[in-house]
């Protein structure tokens, strides 16, 4: 009896043997399942596609990206062996190139994305649709994916000219992600957020682009943002939430756009719209897009990870200070601040905590605060641009960062700036948050009871 039992046991490992050699075998000759990889000292790249190309590649990370500094020559001799030698190099992503998923979607986009307010036109913008492809290439080849349009910038010459690089450059479309904006303006012809001007303006977006497909739109709100206070008496604000989300239900639906989001929006109109999209089984947004730099942070830091916790909504920001007007280490001002920075706004404080504020010590000015900002970059060896690019990546809350370029030399220096992210330590954000003073903390709560 007891030999017929050691008998089965054998048989039955024997078996268990087999099956698993079977379905290690079938592993490795399914090309479903690849081996994985280990990438040291570098990001892997967000598209599957190109996992191959990567996987062969042996260069360094700084190969042929010097191009731009080191290479003598006039600037047209300069653009075209740039040019060039991008073509020729692998693709690989310069060190500190990250890639996360946008909010809680499956999308994954880089830390930094391209914003082409100044490379395809407006402030300080390119004229020479060379320079521009020359702009997106080595965007493109240093792991950034993200390309950030938008009409009320750049107007249709930006989708235009971006079109026509891509279709030149023949990337896989899978490796990149275009994001554009319908412009709300009262002044336009297609006046409002209607249902018609929405779908209208996708179509010939996709036509401008000659792309089957918009990875993200997003609504952009021009207006000033109001105090949060104003929000709960005036939500409505003119814009009708249902017939938005229903309109961009119909886009996505129809393949014309993968994602939607909000550009510029509160938190209470983000809110409103997420709650439409839940009650008549839309597609809900996925991203804001919100201004936030060293001297505006109070909607990225406070709101919008609450929002993330909450709806899933993400976070691409921009900022004034990285779109191409500050290039040179020397060149501090106060000038390319935005001015919606500074707007007044309606004062949050009683009374009481008013008149306690009026014996404190005066507020320094931003000019003071820029001047030693300025100083401490140049402790670190660094630009006030590179300064403020590494300060705002060090926010976890920022999925994309925004980047500005009217030039090669600029773009190159902005990406390197996210190898000064691993020297800002505790210590380091410490003074910096010793030099602003404006740490962003919520308004105290004021009962009703006591205001009657």
């Amino acid at each position: 009896m007891s030999q017929l039992m050691l008998c089965n046991l054998a048989n039955t490992s024997t078996a268990g043997n087999d099956t698993n050699n079977n379905a290690s075998s079938s592993m490795e000759d399914d090309d479903s399942y690849p081996l994985p990889t280990i990438y040291r000292c570098r990001a892997p790249i967000a598209s599957l596609d190109c996992m191959e190309e990567f996987n062969g590649s042996t260069g360094g990370a700084d190969s042929g990206i010097h191009c731009s500094t080191t290479q003598q020559g006039t600037k047209e001799q300069l653009l075209t062996s740039c040019i060039t030698s991008q073509s020729q190099r692998s693709q690989h992503p310069s060190p500190g190139i990250r890639y996360r998923n946008l909010g809680k979607s499956g999308l994954r986009v880089s830390n930094v994305g391209l914003g082409t307010w100044t490379t395809f036109g407006g402030l300080g913008g390119c004229t020479s649709e060379e320079t521009a492809e020359a702009i997106v290439a080595l965007a493109y080849d240093s792991g950034i994916n993200v390309f950030d349009l938008s009409e009320a910038h750049s107007g249709h010459r930006a989708e235009i000219q971006l079109g026509r690089i891509l279709l030149r450059r023949g990337w896989n479309r899978s490796s990149y992600i275009v994001t554009t904006k319908i412009y709300w303006s009262t002044k336009s012809e297609g006046r409002g957020l209607s249902r018609k001007h929405i779908i209208e303006t996708v179509q010939a977006s996709l036509s401008r682009l000659q792309l089957s497909y918009i990875d993200i739109v997003m609504i952009h709100k021009v207006d000033p943002m109001c105090p949060m206070e104003v929000f709960f008496l005036e939500v409505s604000f003119g814009i009708n939430f249902l017939e938005i989300v229903r309109a961009m239900n119909y886009v996505i639906n129809r393949g014309w756009v993968m994602y939607w989001g909000t550009s510029r929006w509160s938190p209470v109109e983000i809110m409103e719209a997420y709650s439409n999209c839940r009650q008549f089984n839309c597609v809900t947004p996925i991203v804001e897009q919100a201004e936030y730099h060293l001297f505006y942070r109070d909607k990225p830091e406070l709101y919008m990870p609450e929002l993330y916790n909450k709806i899933g909504v993400g976070l691409m920001a921009w900022s004034t200070v990285t779109i191409g007007m500050v290039s040179k280490p020397d060149e501090c001002g106060v000038s390319f601040l935005s001015r919606s920075s500074y707007k007044s706004r309606r004062d949050p404080l009683t009374p009481e905590i008013r008149e306690r504020t009026m014996d404190e010590e005066p507020p320094r000015k931003p000019s003071d605060k820029l001047r030693d900002v300025c100083a401490l970059a140049d402790r670190l060896g660094c630009s006030f641009g590179q300064l403020a690019i590494a300060w705002s990546l060090k926010n976890e809350s920022v999925q994309c960062l925004l980047l500005g370029a009217s030039n090669i030399e600029q773009l190159y220096e902005s990406l390197q700036s996210l190898q000064l992210i691993p020297k800002l330590n505790s210590s380091m954000m410490l003074e910096i948050e010793r030099i602003l003073d404006n740490k962003p903390s919520r308004p105290p709560m004021i009962s009703t009871l006591a205001l009657r």
